[in-house]
């Protein structure tokens, strides 16, 4: 199991908490099992593949982000703490355009 790398913006970022309601809520059932937020989701079994495109929808249609064929990889998508990173650099790009 791959350990993600914790930054001072991951734990701060906002919309952390909100990814992981949703993914509670969506994969679940909204039985919070106590996962990691650095936990990969596909590897535990939280998610599967089908599951990340639901996940990316809500991302855009909550978040108002424009997730890219290219950002469709591990690093952007594999846990809540990157999922959180991911946004918040999206939503940085987006605000500085």
């Amino acid at each position: 199991m791959r350990t993600a790398i914790l930054t001072e913006t991951t734990l701060n970022a906002p919309a952390l908490p909100e990814i992981r309601a949703f993914i509670v809520e969506n994969f679940l059932l909204g039985k919070d099992s106590g996962f990691d937020n650095g936990e990969s989701l596909l590897e535990s079994g939280v998610i599967d593949s089908t599951g990340i495109m639901h996940v990316v929808a809500f991302l855009e249609e909550r978040f108002g982000i424009t997730v890219d064929d290219e950002d469709m990889i591990a690093d952007n998508l594999e846990s809540v703490n990157r999922i959180a990173s991911f946004v918040e650099r999206k939503q940085t790009l987006r605000t500085a355009a």
